[in-house]
């Protein structure tokens, strides 16, 4: 078990809980968690704190915690502020192994709150007692009862006992996903909502279910993450376990966020990086409620059985219009409708004659004539090797008795014929008829986009399961060059030792010296200033292009410093660079960035003039490896222009994956002194013609500081 994770077991598997600041009335806050204890049947001690009173609900009632006959496992602290700090104390002092703050008036109430919350981090740092919340819903484990909560989707009946857990860090998406999961007589094994997180993260919680017989898939809402190493490791060991993770990341913008110094810092938004972070981790990322619901619900009804990680579905419908649906839905999530192979055309002509037996399969309304017929038809799509699943429109037929009996009485015969292939099913209800289908091992969805999106999105989690876990590189830390990240010049001379190419290039501090070096270098030169002060050189008119000749040169060189002078008259100026006008390949953008979680992030995309128009771009953690980098070239919507489009030559995918993978370990051998790099354009050339960068830029963390303060 992770360090994270452990003293969790109290939390989860308390063999007696104290409710502090309980009440006598079930239905106030204080009252609640008492009410529901007693309930539910929970089988362990509960012992009622309050001073107020010798009985609550039923049940003798405490001056204080010290007056207990036992010391509880789980101590629940419904008193708010400074009260709740003073009744932690006392209960670490007494040796707890866990508390839960329901209660508010901490980090979210201002300076003094703030103060008051990192006491309770530093109580439970310095006891060992750990401490969820404060102003958190708490946890719930349903098999034993074990209720820390006050949430009201518990008031009127506890869920089904099974496989889900929940770890929210809001409490109202939480607890609302229970309700969702309860409705839908989905079985859950844990619940937890952390709130202010002083202690226990929401990674906490999933790394301690990665090791809980009782989940078999975790739910994981997030706002934020508080700790880098500790979501990643829980994500990790998740994924060894053979648990799916399946993540919503809510907050998915930066409102206000200042313009970044880079284009790569512009385009590398926090919420990219998440997705980066559950890629490389093994989480699948959703964007509603209702698909993480969903998905989890599939996953857990599925069990061992396998989509595969190409999704692509025969589909059975009674009805053309329903088939063309299906069809349109799943080109539109990404799952291919493969035509069925012969020997099932024959098998399903001979059965039903009038049926169209392609794919989507066309059964007409014969296929609910009888068991044996829907059977034989089902039988012979999941015997077909052509798709990976096999996706049925109930629509409504479940809800007649002659039509349920029809269609379980065969799924359930082909379910066990097939123990090892997926069978998905659109159904909508009634409740009862599809928990009947999960039982078989059938994963079922609400509707035709839901369906399809949900077979994407298994099809996603085994994928990532399925991936090793990436080999990370062992990086030292190292000092950077001195001056790397003064002007263009410098900063390409840092990164051309890292292994980047780039062209022969002069630097002139008079009009002589920049004719000298466009004589050497020949033909057409690109001058642009030199400044630890401009960035953005175009914008002042610092940079000219297609310069020929001697004479030429010297007057391009007046020109740019006399602009430099208008413009911005306050930059130290280093000289004038001078490089060869380069042409041909394909213009991407490289760089990197740093996240303040995850630490330094890589991304490349479509470079040039249209950057951030397209904004087609993949990132990842660094460092990559060659296989993940060319994995992130490969996700480019303008890939096929690497990949010889209309006639164009391949491009040296080689030299691009290994200038991807330089580029990151660079950054992360001096992530503590560089913020981003900017490489823009990176030409990249002809299959063995390698690739050449033409700009770059590295910024350091105080720059980026400064500026962020401005």
């Amino acid at each position: 078990m992770s360090q994270s994770a452990k003293g969790l077991d109290a939390l989860f598997e308390p063999r007696s809980i104290a409710i502090v600041g309980a009440s006598t009335d079930p239905n106030k806050t204080g009252g609640r968690p008492v009410h529901m204890l007693k309930t539910h049947g929970y089988a362990g001690a509960i012992y009622p704190v309050n001073p107020k009173a010798d009985e609550v609900q039923g049940l003798k009632s405490y001056a204080g915690l010290p007056d207990l006959p036992e010391v509880p496992d789980l101590v629940l602290v419904l008193v708010p502020g400074a009260a709740a700090l003073a009744a932690l104390e006392l209960a670490a002092g007494l040796g707890v192994g866990a508390a839960i703050v329901l209660s508010a008036g901490f980090a979210e109430n201002g300076a003094e709150g703030l103060a008051l919350q990192a006491r309770v981090t530093a109580l439970a740092a310095s006891s060992g007692m750990r401490i969820v919340g404060p102003n958190c819903l708490g946890s719930v484990s349903v098999k034993s009862r074990a209720i820390g909560t006050f949430s009201i989707a518990l008031e009127r009946e506890m869920p089904q006992t099974g496989g889900i857990s929940i770890a929210s860090q809001s409490g109202n998406v939480g607890s609302a996903a229970l309700n969702m999961l309860t409705k839908a007589g989905a079985g859950i094994a844990r619940f937890i909502a952390t709130g202010n997180e002083a202690d226990v993260q929401s990674a906490d919680a999933v790394a301690w279910m990665a090791t809980d017989p009782e989940t078999r898939v975790i739910l994981l809402v997030l706002e934020t993450c508080r700790d880098g190493a500790r979501l990643t490791e829980a994500l990790d060991a998740a994924r060894a376990a053979g648990k799916p993770v399946v993540v919503m990341k809510i907050g998915t913008s930066e409102a206000g966020q200042k313009a970044a110094l880079s284009h790569t810092g512009g385009l590398a938004g926090s919420d990219k990086v998440f997705d980066a972070v559950f890629d490389r981790h093994g989480a699948v990322r959703v964007h509603s409620l209702e698909t993480l619901v969903q998905v989890g619900i599939a996953a857990d009804a599925l069990g061992a059985r396998r989509i595969g990680p190409r999704p692509s579905a025969a589909m059975v419908a009674a009805s053309g219009g329903f088939g063309v649906m299906m069809a349109d839905a799943a080109a539109a999530n990404g799952v291919a409708v493969n035509p069925l192979g012969q020997p099932a055309q024959d098998r399903i002509k001979a059965r039903l004659p009038l049926a169209s037996a392609v794919n989507p399969i066309d059964a007409t309304a014969q296929m609910s004539a009888a068991p044996e017929i829907f059977g034989e038809l089902v039988d012979a799509a999941l015997s077909d090797d052509a798709n990976s699943t096999v996706c049925l429109m109930l629509a409504m037929g479940m809800s007649l008795p002659r039509l349920r009996r029809v269609y379980t009485e065969a799924l359930a015969r082909v379910t066990a014929d097939h123990p090892e292939k997926a069978l998905v099913a659109c159904i909508s209800g009634p409740a009862d008829a599809v928990a009947e289908l999960r039982a078989m091992g059938i994963a079922c969805f609400p509707s035709i986009d839901a369906t399809m999106a949900g077979i994407a999105a298994l099809a996603r989690m085994e994928a990532l399961a399925a991936r090793a876990a990436e080999p990370v590189a062992e990086i030292a830390p190292a000092p950077l060059t001195p001056g790397a990240t003064r002007n263009e010049a410098t900063a390409k001379q840092a990164l051309r030792a890292a292994g980047l190419p780039f062209p022969q290039e002069f630097t002139a501090t008079s009009p002589d010296e920049a004719a000298a070096a466009a004589d050497q270098i020949g033909g057409a030169v690109a001058m642009k200033i030199l400044s630890p002060d401009i960035q953005h050189k175009s914008d002042i008119g610092g940079v000219v292009l297609g310069v020929t000749g001697a004479e030429a040169a010297r007057a391009a060189y007046r020109r740019i410093l006399l602009a430099a002078e208008l413009h911005a008259p306050d930059a130290q100026i280093d000289g004038v660079l001078i490089a060869p006008m380069t042409s041909g390949g394909t213009e991407l953008i490289l760089g990197t960035t740093t996240d303040a979680t995850f630490g330094p992030v890589v991304m490349v995309g479509l470079g040039g003039v249209f950057t951030e128009i397209f904004e087609d771009t993949a990132l990842a953690l660094a460092p990559v490896t060659e296989a993940k980098a060319l994995e992130m070239v490969r996700s480019l919507k303008g890939f096929a222009l690497l990949d010889g489009a209309r006639g164009r030559d391949k491009a040296d995918l080689a030299a691009l994956t290994q200038a991807i993978t330089d580029l990151s370990q660079f950054a992360l051998r001096h992530a503590g002194e560089v913020a981003e790099i900017d490489i823009n354009p990176l030409l990249v050339r002809a299959a063995g013609q390698g690739v050449v960068a033409l700009d770059a830029l590295i910024i350091p963390h105080d720059i980026q500081d400064a500026e962020a303060a401005e």
